[in-house]
Protein backbone atom coordinates (compact mmCIF):
# COMPACT_ATOMS: atom_id res chain seq x y z
CA UNK A 1 0.00 0.00 0.00
CA UNK A 2 1.29 3.49 -0.72
CA UNK A 3 -0.28 6.70 -0.34
CA UNK A 4 0.36 10.41 -1.72
CA UNK A 5 0.55 13.71 0.01
CA UNK A 6 -2.32 15.70 0.00
CA UNK A 7 -2.91 18.73 -2.78
CA UNK A 8 0.40 17.32 -4.46
CA UNK A 9 0.41 14.94 -7.39
CA UNK A 10 -0.13 11.23 -6.69
CA UNK A 11 -2.79 12.14 -3.66
CA UNK A 12 -4.44 9.38 -2.84
CA UNK A 13 -7.89 10.79 -2.99
CA UNK A 14 -10.88 9.99 -0.99
CA UNK A 15 -14.51 11.67 -2.08
CA UNK A 16 -16.80 11.39 0.49
CA UNK A 17 -20.49 11.15 -0.04
CA UNK A 18 -22.30 12.45 2.78
CA UNK A 19 -20.15 14.98 4.98
CA UNK A 20 -22.27 14.81 8.51
CA UNK A 21 -20.89 13.92 11.68
CA UNK A 22 -20.08 10.47 10.85
CA UNK A 23 -18.67 11.59 7.75
CA UNK A 24 -16.43 14.32 9.58
CA UNK A 25 -14.91 11.61 11.81
CA UNK A 26 -13.80 9.64 8.55
CA UNK A 27 -12.44 12.93 6.92
CA UNK A 28 -10.84 13.16 9.88
CA UNK A 29 -9.07 9.66 10.15
CA UNK A 30 -8.34 9.59 6.42
CA UNK A 31 -6.26 12.79 7.16
CA UNK A 32 -4.26 11.42 9.85
CA UNK A 33 -2.79 8.82 7.36
CA UNK A 34 -2.23 11.67 4.58
CA UNK A 35 -4.97 11.20 2.58
CA UNK A 36 -6.80 13.84 0.19
CA UNK A 37 -10.18 14.15 1.42
CA UNK A 38 -13.35 16.03 -0.91
CA UNK A 39 -16.43 16.36 0.99
CA UNK A 40 -20.07 16.72 -0.64
CA UNK A 41 -23.18 17.17 1.21
CA UNK A 42 -26.46 18.86 -0.12
CA UNK A 43 -26.05 22.01 2.17
CA UNK A 44 -22.87 24.10 2.76
CA UNK A 45 -20.75 23.99 5.83
CA UNK A 46 -22.15 20.56 6.61
CA UNK A 47 -19.35 18.78 9.30
CA UNK A 48 -16.96 17.07 7.14
CA UNK A 49 -16.29 20.18 4.57
CA UNK A 50 -15.20 22.08 7.71
CA UNK A 51 -12.23 19.71 8.07
CA UNK A 52 -12.18 18.36 4.23
CA UNK A 53 -9.20 20.02 1.58
CA UNK A 54 -12.04 20.61 -0.58
CA UNK A 55 -16.36 20.59 -1.14
CA UNK A 56 -18.92 20.59 -3.55
CA UNK A 57 -22.58 21.30 -2.82
CA UNK A 58 -24.86 18.89 -5.29
CA UNK A 59 -27.91 17.21 -5.09
CA UNK A 60 -26.79 13.48 -4.67
CA UNK A 61 -29.77 12.24 -6.43
CA UNK A 62 -28.40 14.39 -9.67
CA UNK A 63 -26.30 11.70 -11.54
CA UNK A 64 -25.39 14.70 -13.73
CA UNK A 65 -23.70 16.75 -10.84
CA UNK A 66 -22.17 13.81 -9.14
CA UNK A 67 -21.07 12.53 -12.81
CA UNK A 68 -19.26 16.00 -13.00
CA UNK A 69 -17.46 16.42 -9.57
CA UNK A 70 -15.85 12.46 -10.20
CA UNK A 71 -14.69 13.86 -13.48
CA UNK A 72 -13.47 16.87 -11.89
CA UNK A 73 -11.91 14.89 -8.75
CA UNK A 74 -10.41 11.72 -10.18
CA UNK A 75 -11.15 9.98 -6.72
CA UNK A 76 -9.26 7.03 -5.34
CA UNK A 77 -12.20 6.03 -3.55
CA UNK A 78 -15.66 6.79 -3.59
CA UNK A 79 -17.21 6.77 0.35
CA UNK A 80 -21.22 7.22 0.35
CA UNK A 81 -21.98 8.39 4.08
CA UNK A 82 -25.45 8.86 3.68
CA UNK A 83 -28.84 6.95 2.08
CA UNK A 84 -29.68 10.03 -0.07
CA UNK A 85 -27.22 8.86 -3.37
CA UNK A 86 -28.34 7.66 -6.48
CA UNK A 87 -27.28 4.06 -5.88
CA UNK A 88 -27.74 2.86 -9.60
CA UNK A 89 -25.32 5.57 -10.69
CA UNK A 90 -22.88 4.53 -8.33
CA UNK A 91 -23.28 0.47 -10.07
CA UNK A 92 -22.25 2.52 -13.23
CA UNK A 93 -19.07 4.35 -12.13
CA UNK A 94 -18.46 0.86 -10.48
CA UNK A 95 -18.48 -0.63 -13.73
CA UNK A 96 -16.44 2.19 -15.58
CA UNK A 97 -13.65 1.42 -12.90
CA UNK A 98 -14.60 3.65 -9.75
CA UNK A 99 -13.68 1.95 -6.43
CA UNK A 100 -16.73 2.61 -4.36
CA UNK A 101 -17.04 1.62 -0.50
CA UNK A 102 -17.57 -1.00 0.28
CA UNK A 103 -18.80 -2.04 -3.13
CA UNK A 104 -21.51 0.04 -5.08
CA UNK A 105 -23.96 -3.00 -5.09
CA UNK A 106 -23.70 -3.34 -1.23
CA UNK A 107 -25.00 0.29 -1.23
CA UNK A 108 -27.27 -0.08 -3.88
CA UNK A 109 -28.98 -3.01 -1.76
CA UNK A 110 -28.50 -1.94 1.81
CA UNK A 111 -30.21 1.56 0.78
CA UNK A 112 -33.20 -0.33 -0.23
CA UNK A 113 -34.93 -2.52 2.49
CA UNK A 114 -36.33 -4.76 0.01
CA UNK A 115 -32.95 -5.78 -1.57
CA UNK A 116 -31.08 -6.38 1.80
CA UNK A 117 -34.30 -8.29 3.35
CA UNK A 118 -34.15 -10.62 0.38
CA UNK A 119 -30.67 -11.37 0.17
CA UNK A 120 -30.85 -11.91 4.41
CA UNK A 121 -34.18 -13.78 4.26
CA UNK A 122 -34.12 -15.60 0.91
CA UNK A 123 -30.82 -15.89 -0.10
CA UNK A 124 -28.81 -16.54 3.30
CA UNK A 125 -31.57 -18.01 5.54
CA UNK A 126 -31.15 -15.31 8.07
CA UNK A 127 -34.21 -15.18 10.87
CA UNK A 128 -35.60 -12.29 10.87
CA UNK A 129 -39.34 -10.60 11.40
CA UNK A 130 -41.96 -11.61 8.83
CA UNK A 131 -42.14 -9.21 6.26
CA UNK A 132 -44.15 -8.00 3.31
CA UNK A 133 -44.48 -5.11 0.63
CA UNK A 134 -46.74 -2.50 -0.41
CA UNK A 135 -47.29 -0.07 -3.03
CA UNK A 136 -50.67 1.16 -2.13
CA UNK A 137 -52.29 2.11 0.89
CA UNK A 138 -55.01 -1.01 -0.33
CA UNK A 139 -51.77 -3.41 -0.05
CA UNK A 140 -50.31 -2.17 3.06
CA UNK A 141 -54.32 -3.30 4.30
CA UNK A 142 -54.22 -7.37 3.00
CA UNK A 143 -50.34 -7.29 3.78
CA UNK A 144 -50.73 -5.86 7.21
CA UNK A 145 -53.41 -7.95 7.92
CA UNK A 146 -52.01 -11.25 6.90
CA UNK A 147 -48.50 -9.93 9.04
CA UNK A 148 -50.83 -9.65 12.07
CA UNK A 149 -50.73 -6.85 14.66
CA UNK A 150 -49.16 -5.08 16.31
CA UNK A 151 -46.75 -4.84 13.11
CA UNK A 152 -43.79 -2.01 11.94
CA UNK A 153 -44.36 0.34 9.00
CA UNK A 154 -41.26 2.17 7.47
CA UNK A 155 -40.72 3.22 3.79
CA UNK A 156 -38.20 1.21 1.99
CA UNK A 157 -35.74 3.65 1.42
CA UNK A 158 -35.24 6.36 4.37
CA UNK A 159 -32.66 7.07 6.65
CA UNK A 160 -32.64 8.44 10.67
CA UNK A 161 -36.28 6.42 11.35
CA UNK A 162 -38.32 8.97 9.15
CA UNK A 163 -42.06 7.66 7.73
CA UNK A 164 -41.22 4.76 10.33
CA UNK A 165 -44.38 3.64 12.78
CA UNK A 166 -45.92 1.02 15.22
CA UNK A 167 -49.16 -0.05 14.37
CA UNK A 168 -51.56 -1.27 16.46
CA UNK A 169 -54.85 -1.92 14.32
CA UNK A 170 -55.80 -1.68 11.16
CA UNK A 171 -57.55 1.70 11.90
CA UNK A 172 -54.04 3.10 11.79
CA UNK A 173 -52.97 2.11 8.81
CA UNK A 174 -53.83 4.70 6.05
CA UNK A 175 -51.87 7.27 8.41
CA UNK A 176 -48.99 4.52 8.61
CA UNK A 177 -49.13 4.45 4.94
CA UNK A 178 -49.01 8.63 4.71
CA UNK A 179 -46.11 9.00 7.08
CA UNK A 180 -44.07 6.20 5.30
CA UNK A 181 -44.78 7.93 2.06
CA UNK A 182 -43.78 11.38 3.72
CA UNK A 183 -40.65 10.04 5.28
CA UNK A 184 -39.15 8.31 2.18
CA UNK A 185 -36.25 9.56 0.09
CA UNK A 186 -36.23 10.20 -3.43
CA UNK A 187 -38.94 8.69 -5.12
CA UNK A 188 -39.34 5.52 -3.31
CA UNK A 189 -42.82 4.25 -3.27
CA UNK A 190 -43.11 1.21 -1.51
CA UNK A 191 -43.18 0.26 2.30
CA UNK A 192 -42.49 -2.45 3.96
CA UNK A 193 -44.56 -4.18 6.77
CA UNK A 194 -42.97 -6.40 9.23
CA UNK A 195 -43.31 -8.58 12.44
CA UNK A 196 -43.00 -6.80 15.52
CA UNK A 197 -40.66 -8.56 17.49
CA UNK A 198 -40.76 -8.30 21.38
CA UNK A 199 -37.11 -8.50 21.97
CA UNK A 200 -35.33 -8.54 25.06
CA UNK A 201 -32.41 -5.86 23.55
CA UNK A 202 -31.22 -4.82 20.03
CA UNK A 203 -27.74 -4.68 19.47
CA UNK A 204 -25.15 -3.01 16.49
CA UNK A 205 -22.40 -5.57 15.74
CA UNK A 206 -20.12 -3.68 14.22
CA UNK A 207 -18.42 -5.85 11.52
CA UNK A 208 -14.99 -4.61 9.67
CA UNK A 209 -14.07 -7.04 6.52
CA UNK A 210 -10.43 -5.83 5.70
CA UNK A 211 -7.76 -8.01 3.65
CA UNK A 212 -6.68 -10.26 7.18
CA UNK A 213 -10.18 -11.25 7.23
CA UNK A 214 -13.65 -10.30 9.00
CA UNK A 215 -13.25 -8.93 12.95
CA UNK A 216 -15.68 -7.73 15.41
CA UNK A 217 -16.01 -4.69 18.24
CA UNK A 218 -17.58 -5.94 21.05
CA UNK A 219 -21.60 -6.04 20.46
CA UNK A 220 -23.22 -2.31 21.72
CA UNK A 221 -26.59 -1.82 22.89
CA UNK A 222 -28.87 1.06 22.04
CA UNK A 223 -31.94 3.08 22.75
CA UNK A 224 -33.88 3.99 19.42
CA UNK A 225 -36.57 6.87 19.53
CA UNK A 226 -39.15 7.11 17.08
CA UNK A 227 -36.28 4.81 15.12
CA UNK A 228 -33.46 7.15 15.69
CA UNK A 229 -30.17 6.33 17.95
CA UNK A 230 -30.84 8.00 21.11
CA UNK A 231 -28.19 6.47 23.20
CA UNK A 232 -25.52 3.77 23.01
CA UNK A 233 -23.61 1.51 25.19
CA UNK A 234 -20.58 -0.89 25.44
CA UNK A 235 -20.54 -4.09 25.82
CA UNK A 236 -23.31 -4.94 25.99
CA UNK A 237 -23.61 -8.04 27.84
CA UNK A 238 -24.54 -11.37 25.88
CA UNK A 239 -24.95 -14.71 26.63
CA UNK A 240 -21.93 -16.49 24.17
CA UNK A 241 -24.71 -18.18 22.42
CA UNK A 242 -26.57 -15.22 21.46
CA UNK A 243 -22.97 -13.35 20.35
CA UNK A 244 -21.79 -16.76 18.63
CA UNK A 245 -24.98 -16.11 16.48
CA UNK A 246 -24.82 -12.74 16.14
CA UNK A 247 -21.11 -13.45 14.53
CA UNK A 248 -22.79 -15.74 12.30
CA UNK A 249 -25.33 -14.15 10.95
CA UNK A 250 -23.15 -10.73 10.59
CA UNK A 251 -20.22 -12.63 8.80
CA UNK A 252 -22.85 -13.71 6.39
CA UNK A 253 -24.90 -11.00 5.55
CA UNK A 254 -21.05 -8.84 5.14
CA UNK A 255 -19.46 -11.91 3.54
CA UNK A 256 -22.65 -11.94 0.64
CA UNK A 257 -22.44 -8.33 0.69
CA UNK A 258 -18.41 -7.95 0.13
CA UNK A 259 -15.78 -5.40 -0.06
CA UNK A 260 -13.92 -4.15 3.02
CA UNK A 261 -14.50 -1.44 5.68
CA UNK A 262 -17.14 -1.54 8.47
CA UNK A 263 -20.55 -2.60 8.27
CA UNK A 264 -23.25 -1.54 10.95
CA UNK A 265 -25.45 -4.61 11.64
CA UNK A 266 -28.56 -4.49 13.60
CA UNK A 267 -30.25 -7.25 15.42
CA UNK A 268 -32.74 -8.03 17.55
CA UNK A 269 -32.07 -10.66 20.75
CA UNK A 270 -34.72 -12.44 23.28
CA UNK A 271 -33.22 -14.66 25.18
CA UNK A 272 -30.04 -16.88 23.01
CA UNK A 273 -32.64 -16.25 19.48
CA UNK A 274 -31.02 -13.38 17.24
CA UNK A 275 -33.05 -11.64 14.34
CA UNK A 276 -30.99 -10.08 11.97
CA UNK A 277 -32.75 -6.26 11.12
CA UNK A 278 -31.07 -4.16 9.12
CA UNK A 279 -27.15 -3.39 8.00
CA UNK A 280 -25.43 0.00 7.13
CA UNK A 281 -22.15 -0.43 4.76
CA UNK A 282 -20.50 2.33 6.87
CA UNK A 283 -19.95 3.60 10.11
CA UNK A 284 -22.99 3.57 12.37
CA UNK A 285 -24.23 6.29 14.36
CA UNK A 286 -24.57 4.10 17.74
CA UNK A 287 -20.81 3.33 16.81
CA UNK A 288 -20.05 6.98 17.92
CA UNK A 289 -19.29 4.86 20.78
CA UNK A 290 -16.32 3.69 20.07
CA UNK A 291 -14.96 7.27 20.53
CA UNK A 292 -14.50 6.44 23.90
CA UNK A 293 -14.57 2.81 24.52
CA UNK A 294 -12.37 1.28 22.06
CA UNK A 295 -8.38 1.16 21.16
CA UNK A 296 -9.42 1.65 17.43
CA UNK A 297 -12.83 3.69 16.63
CA UNK A 298 -14.95 2.47 14.36
CA UNK A 299 -13.86 5.48 12.09
CA UNK A 300 -10.18 4.18 12.47
CA UNK A 301 -11.20 0.71 12.18
CA UNK A 302 -13.11 1.90 8.54
CA UNK A 303 -10.17 3.98 7.08
CA UNK A 304 -7.51 1.04 8.09
CA UNK A 305 -9.90 -1.52 6.02
CA UNK A 306 -10.40 0.60 2.68
CA UNK A 307 -7.13 1.27 2.64
CA UNK A 308 -5.79 -1.89 2.93
CA UNK A 309 -3.54 -1.36 6.77
CA UNK A 310 -3.87 -4.10 8.79
CA UNK A 311 -6.77 -4.10 11.48
CA UNK A 312 -5.18 -6.03 14.08
CA UNK A 313 -6.48 -6.65 18.12
CA UNK A 314 -9.93 -4.54 18.64
CA UNK A 315 -10.04 -3.82 22.05
CA UNK A 316 -12.72 -2.53 24.87
CA UNK A 317 -11.03 0.24 27.03
CA UNK A 318 -14.26 -0.42 29.86
CA UNK A 319 -18.09 -0.07 30.27
CA UNK A 320 -18.91 3.02 28.00
CA UNK A 321 -21.87 4.41 26.99
CA UNK A 322 -23.03 7.68 24.19
CA UNK A 323 -25.98 9.81 24.30
CA UNK A 324 -27.38 12.55 21.64
CA UNK A 325 -27.37 16.16 22.10
CA UNK A 326 -30.55 17.15 20.31
CA UNK A 327 -31.95 20.46 18.99
CA UNK A 328 -35.30 21.26 20.46
CA UNK A 329 -36.46 24.32 17.90
CA UNK A 330 -35.07 25.94 14.81
CA UNK A 331 -32.38 28.51 14.57
CA UNK A 332 -29.92 29.94 11.88
CA UNK A 333 -27.40 31.23 14.41
CA UNK A 334 -26.50 28.52 16.91
CA UNK A 335 -24.39 28.14 20.23
CA UNK A 336 -23.82 26.01 23.05
CA UNK A 337 -23.93 26.85 26.99
CA UNK A 338 -23.07 24.10 29.76
CA UNK A 339 -20.43 22.98 28.33
CA UNK A 340 -18.12 23.34 31.90
CA UNK A 341 -20.66 21.53 33.39
CA UNK A 342 -21.50 18.67 31.06
CA UNK A 343 -17.50 18.04 31.17
CA UNK A 344 -17.45 18.06 34.60
CA UNK A 345 -19.19 14.97 34.72
CA UNK A 346 -16.19 12.42 35.26
CA UNK A 347 -14.55 10.19 32.32
CA UNK A 348 -16.71 12.68 29.99
CA UNK A 349 -15.63 14.01 26.38
CA UNK A 350 -17.87 15.80 24.16
CA UNK A 351 -18.26 16.37 20.53
CA UNK A 352 -20.48 18.71 19.16
CA UNK A 353 -20.37 18.51 15.62
CA UNK A 354 -20.76 21.98 13.87
CA UNK A 355 -24.21 21.88 12.02
CA UNK A 356 -24.83 25.46 10.60
CA UNK A 357 -28.27 25.42 11.77
CA UNK A 358 -30.80 23.32 14.04
CA UNK A 359 -34.67 22.28 13.77
CA UNK A 360 -36.50 19.97 15.86
CA UNK A 361 -35.35 16.53 16.69
CA UNK A 362 -31.69 17.71 14.45
CA UNK A 363 -28.73 15.63 16.43
CA UNK A 364 -26.07 18.44 17.32
CA UNK A 365 -23.63 16.75 19.32
CA UNK A 366 -22.88 13.61 21.40
CA UNK A 367 -21.97 12.87 25.17
CA UNK A 368 -19.28 10.08 25.62
CA UNK A 369 -18.72 8.31 29.13
CA UNK A 370 -16.77 5.72 30.59
CA UNK A 371 -17.97 4.51 34.08
CA UNK A 372 -17.25 0.96 35.95
CA UNK A 373 -20.21 0.04 34.96
CA UNK A 374 -22.25 0.11 31.51
CA UNK A 375 -25.09 1.12 34.02
CA UNK A 376 -22.76 4.14 35.50
CA UNK A 377 -21.93 5.15 32.18
CA UNK A 378 -25.16 5.65 30.92
CA UNK A 379 -26.24 7.90 33.70
CA UNK A 380 -23.17 9.85 33.40
CA UNK A 381 -23.73 10.24 29.56
CA UNK A 382 -27.30 11.17 29.80
CA UNK A 383 -26.02 14.15 32.50
CA UNK A 384 -23.23 15.28 30.20
CA UNK A 385 -26.01 15.48 27.26
CA UNK A 386 -28.80 16.85 28.99
CA UNK A 387 -26.18 20.01 30.83
CA UNK A 388 -25.56 21.35 27.09
CA UNK A 389 -28.23 23.87 26.09
CA UNK A 390 -28.36 25.23 22.88
CA UNK A 391 -28.86 28.68 22.00
CA UNK A 392 -29.45 31.28 19.12
CA UNK A 393 -26.07 33.04 19.58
Amino acid sequence: MKLGTPLKTGATRLLLLGSGELGKEVAIEAQRLGVEVIAVDRYPDAPAMQVAHRSHVISMLDREALRSIVERERPDLIVPEIEAIDTEFLLELEQAGQRVIPTARAVNLTMNREGIRRLAAEELGLPTASYAFAKTADELRTNAAQIGFPCVIKPIMSSSGKGQSVVQDASQLDQAWRYAMDGARGVSDTAIIEEFINFDYEITLLTVRHQGGTSFCPPIGHVQIKGDYHESWQPMAMTPTALAEAKRQAEAVTTALGGTGIFGVELFIRGEQVWFSEVSPRPHDTGMVTMISQNLTQFELHVRAILGLPVLEISNLGPAASHVILAKESHDVVGFSGIAEALAIPASKLRLFGKPDTRPGRRMGVALTLGTTTDEARSRAEQCAHAVQITTT
